[in-house]
């Protein structure tokens, strides 16, 4: 299916949007206007833009159905502070209340039960529950239109941050494994991420890899390899020998048992590479691979 967006309504624009573009990590925002209300509210249209500065966005866009703007936003151009913590699964309900259109006089932190903490270096609080805190100046305001559904790009650089210590190493740096972050997709739906579906891919960094059109044409065309394994074996920096030294006794119950059908080998010697591949143990993969040649 082709989708022109120009000829969907917002709403329809934005579900395919939504749905497609996902997960996308929640901006939980503490703010203050200039009479001190406070408001607490979470925008999913966030990220990370910039290390040095330190620079996040946030997008607080026009309401849809009234084009009215957010309580965040004019917080924000009132007085130019934020503070963004962080969601993870263990508040993830109280965060989704904080959602609801309540009265600009209306403190989100009452009606959602969470702790107001006092900032350090900014005025609006922060969220005691959160585990981890980001004490941020507004830069800039953008608006990406005027009519309803338009994003406001709200540009923070981050001065400080605060960090649970339970989610950290040895090292003091965060742990993915320990912050469950959760993040929102299309609709109703949710994600956690915890280390039942975390997984680790090797970064090229700064050495290349020698790349997929440069595989054995007989691997590069394997009808068992998939894309995500082949990505896996281009991704050495150079292409790998065989090691002489090299002992699997599956590898030899494969050329005892297939020696007849050098087909039906070379399937079982990629369908062991694969299992190899799935473990991360790409080198032993390219020595069964290789031992086919």
């Amino acid at each position: 299916m082709i989708i022109d967006l120009q000829q969907l309504t917002t709403p329809e624009r934005q579900n395919y949007l939504q749905h497609a573009i996902a997960p996308r990590p929640i901006c939980f925002a503490s703010t203050i206007d200039k009479a001190g209300n406070i408001n607490l509210s979470p925008f999913s249209f966030f990220n990370l833009f910039s290390s040095n500065p330190p620079v996040v966005i946030f997008s607080p866009a026009r309401r849809v159905r009234n084009n009215t703007t957010k309580h965040t936003l004019q917080n924000v151009q009132e007085v130019p502070e934020v503070v963004i913590n962080i969601v993870d699964y263990d508040m993830v309900q109280q965060t989704s209340l904080a959602s609801c259109e309540f009265p600009k006089e209306v403190n989100e932190f009452i009606k959602t039960g969470f702790t107001p903490e006092p900032a350090t270096l900014v005025k609006p609080p922060m969220v005691k529950e959160s585990k981890v805190k980001m004490e941020c100046r507004v830069l800039e305001i953008k608006a990406l239109g005027t009519e309803g559904g338009a994003g406001n790009l709200v540009i923070c650089e981050v001065l400080r941050m605060h960090v649970d210590d339970a989610i950290l190493n040895e090292k003091k740096f965060i742990d993915q494994r320990k912050l469950h972050h959760v993040a929102r997709l299309g609709g109703d739906w949710y994600c956690k991420v915890d280390e039942t579906n975390l997984f680790q891919v090797e970064k090229p960094n700064i050495q290349l890899g020698i790349g997929v059109d440069a595989l054995p044409g007989p691997i590069r065309n394997s009808r068992i390899l998939t894309g995500n394994n082949l990505g896996q074996l281009g991704n050495v920096h150079s292409m790998p020998t065989i090691d002489p030294s090299f002992h699997d006794d599956t590898l030899k119950n494969i050329f005892q048992y297939y020696s007849v059908s050098p087909e039906e080998m070379e399937k079982e010697l990629h369908r062991y590479a694969q299992q190899l591949l799935d473990a991360g143990k790409v080198k032993e993969a390219w020595q069964v691979l290789l031992a086919n040649n």
